[in-house]
């Protein structure tokens, strides 16, 4: 069952919605669940609550996956660019972006940590602690998992940084990888696709900037005792569709 609320999003005193799955079976059991947090909630679920009309299908395969587990996602802002400054970390230069985006990313970050999470834990029937936390988005929802794993590490054990916004931000990610506190049976899947990847090399799609960037962040993440899966998605967009088709891969890879 998908249950949909609103919350109040201190950082920005506005309320924002919650799209929460929850087991089949969770009325009718005492057991707790393991909780993954998403970004972009209204895009996980149901094709009519998408932005673009085309969710990632989340429900069907949880339906199906064999393994119970408590979804948790919060929708971004939809006013002007409250979801780029909401959902970006680090700033970022460049005409792209504006000029100068000066994301807020961390203060979304530390209200799920002291907010969010304590309420979740409170209201539904979850495993608490970290082993059994877990953070995922795309995009910029999937560079705020990245630093999600990485600079709150006692809270999150596992992100799906999905089609993740590294590239114009690749010196902040690199000094958070090497100075933060990692424990080791930390999991991160990191992936992208050919069709969105920046400077595409035709012969190999492993030599695109996104490609070498990725694995940059992969070569960080493995020296600091890391375990990553970086998939390269052939044919693979940047939109819902092609996300949905790495769904199984990347649980089967953080809840193994």
């Amino acid at each position: 069952m998908v249950i949909k609320k609103d919350v109040l999003f201190t950082p920005a005193n506005k309320t924002r919605g919650l799209h929460i799955y929850l087991p089949d079976n969770y009325n009718e059991t005492n057991e707790r669940y393991p909780v993954m947090y998403f970004f972009d909630g209204h895009n996980l679920f149901f094709d009519e609550d998408a932005t673009y009309g085309k969710s990632w299908g989340l429900k069907d395969f949880l339906d199906g996956w064999g393994k119970d587990i408590i979804i948790v996602g919060l929708e971004c802002g939809h006013e002007g660019n409250e979801r780029l400054v909401e959902f970006c970390p680090y700033t970022f230069h460049g005409r792209f972006w504006g000029g100068t985006l000066n994301g807020t990313g961390h203060k979304t970050l530390q209200w799920m940590v002291s907010t969010l999470k304590p309420m979740i834990d409170l209201e539904y029937r979850t495993w608490p602690h970290r082993e059994a936390t877990g953070i995922a988005g795309s995009s910029m929802g999937g560079l705020m998992a990245l630093c999600g794993a990485v600079c709150y590490n006692d809270c999150f054990s596992k992100a799906a940084c999905v089609s993740s916004t590294v590239s114009p931000c690749m010196a902040s990610v690199r000094r958070d990888i090497r100075s933060s506190s990692i424990q080791e049976d930390t999991r991160i899947y990191l992936s992208f696709g050919t069709e969105e990847a920046f400077l595409p090399d035709p012969s190999d799609p492993m030599k695109s900037l996104t490609a070498i960037h990725n694995l940059t962040v992969q070569k960080d993440l493995i020296e600091r005792g890391v375990r990553t899966d970086l998939y390269c998605q052939i044919g693979g967009g940047h939109n819902e569709a092609s996300w949905e088709l790495q769904i199984p891969r990347f649980m089967d890879f953080l809840w193994r």
